[in-house]
């Protein structure tokens, strides 16, 4: 049995047995196909994250070394031949490689199945069920994507991706606890995600909506006041009309936040003016237990 994972520090176990290669670039050419799994990797694509636009006049001989090292890591472990993992599990394609991954083998195949169907049940209103999918694929991850790994330029904007991934599942499980009355139980979760995305309108309107239904009216204007500088003295921008409606129904402690109606008001804040978002330390500690952040990462 043969599991990869690399949402997290990347492992490669077969039998349960850890079979990750040790050198530095041998772990960033796979955890390339990894994240790349069941498509084809061009040998440019690989060259240039492992040296950037300065490769050696041996890069793609070198290349093909960690190639060969990386079959006989699995023929190894696997007890196959050689020829057999080159035939049916990192096969050549023309102009690259590509990593074959059977259902259920990648973390991230399993991550993305269940954040889907946990958007799919919040979707028809299934939140119970919606939550359940979401902290499933929530628990998958085991720290920021590929942690141990020195990542070039594509490597990085893949790390990234999945990074924010995360993040939008977890908005997501969010929406469903606020939706089942756990206002309390997120209260924490939003107070440093807000803090670690101080544009992000999305998380400010949720962070509001629990705090109100929390009967902490003067602090969910509180964070409204706190957004609307921030947007303002960065972007030039007022917060959108999604997060004004709900900041109007606070303020007049409109009852109907109390139940669904609003919801549209505060799901539209979501969509507006919402830059690109990164994980605070502290967001990053509740599912990543080793604690590091992903701008961490080594570089070379």
């Amino acid at each position: 049995m043969r599991e990869l994972g690399v949402l997290g520090p990347l492992f490669v176990r077969v039998n349960g047995q850890s079979s990750a290669p040790s050198a530095p670039k041998s772990r960033n050419v796979l955890a390339m196909l990894m994240v790349h799994s069941g498509q084809p990797v061009p040998v440019s694509a690989l060259v240039r994250d492992l040296w950037d636009d300065h490769p050696p006049m041996s890069g793609a001989t070198t290349l093909q070394t960690y190639i060969l090292n990386l079959r006989k890591l699995f023929a190894s472990a696997t007890g196959l031949p050689t020829a057999d993992i080159a035939r049916d599990v990192l096969v050549t394609r023309p102009g690259g490689y590509l990593l074959t991954a059977a259902a259920g083998e990648l973390d991230v195949h399993r991550y993305r199945s269940l954040a889907r169907r946990g958007r799919e049940a919040l979707a028809r209103g299934d939140d119970s069920g919606a939550a359940r999918d979401l902290q499933d694929a929530l628990s998958l991850w085991r720290g920021p994507a590929l942690v141990d790994v020195p990542a070039g330029r594509v490597l990085e904007s893949r790390c990234r991706e999945l990074e924010e991934s995360r993040l939008v599942t977890l908005e997501h499980l969010v929406d469903a606890e606020l939706r089942l009355g756990r206002h309390r139980e997120v209260l924490a979760e939003l107070a440093a995600l807000t803090a670690g995305n101080p544009l992000h309108e999305g998380l400010h309107g949720q962070y509001m909506r629990a705090l109100y239904l929390g009967g902490r009216r003067a602090q969910a204007l509180e964070v409204f006041q706190r957004l609307r500088r921030a947007l303002r003295a960065e972007l030039g921008l007022p917060p959108g009309p999604g997060l004004r409606r709900l900041h109007r129904a606070v303020l007049t402690a409109d009852g109907e936040l109390d139940g669904d109606l609003d919801e549209r008001a505060w799901r539209d804040a979501r969509l507006l003016h919402a830059p690109a978002v990164r994980l605070s330390p502290a967001a990053a500690a509740r599912s990543h237990p080793d604690g590091v952040c992903p701008s961490r990462r080594s570089r070379r």
